[in-house]
């Protein structure tokens, strides 16, 4: 088990736009372990390569549904119809939390570690992360996006006080 260290906003790695996986080889596999055992370890449900700090097309996301574990290279989305709107946090932005606007439900298609193709229909919380990761990849953060945020270690506070 490695657990690779999470880079944190604002380091520039997080800016940039992830290169596409060009082999899939032992080191891609390492890294989508390593990904995978650092997601787990930080209690997330998505994580992307430049979060990391490899500037890699690969993510790894497990929102605790029938889909277990879901390792993908090279994603893009395919499809999005819908709209949800809800909380939305990030490994790389600790203790902060935003409403972001998303699509509801999300069709996905990239690679397994084998190099097969796969696809990954998800509603809700998947489609929220799907969109969240592969917005990694292209060098866009939640906070781009969110309409509002809030810390999650702020006491909530009553609009009356």
């Amino acid at each position: 088990m490695a657990i690779r260290i999470i880079v944190k906003d604002p380091d520039p790695v997080l800016r940039e736009k992830a290169k596409p996986v060009t082999k899939l080889n032992a080191s891609i596999h390492k890294l989508l372990k390593d990904m995978a055992d650092t997601m787990y370890d930080a209690q997330g449900v998505g994580l992307a390569a430049p979060q990391i700090g490899i500037l890699k097309r690969v993510i790894v996301m497990d929102v605790g549904d029938e889909h277990g574990l879901i390792e993908m290279i090279n994603p893009e989305v395919v499809s999005q119809e819908g709209e949800q709107f809800g909380p939305e946090g990030c490994l790389s932005i600790p203790g902060m939390s935003g409403d972001v606007r998303r699509a509801a439900k999300v069709t996905a298609k990239g690679l397994d570690r084998d190099g097969n193709e796969i696809v990954i229909e998800g509603t809700e919380l998947l489609a929220r992360c799907i969109l969240h990761e592969i917005d990694h990849l292209n060098g866009v953060l939640f906070t781009d996006l969110a309409e509002k945020m809030y810390r999650n270690d702020a006491p909530e506070m009553d609009d009356q006080a």
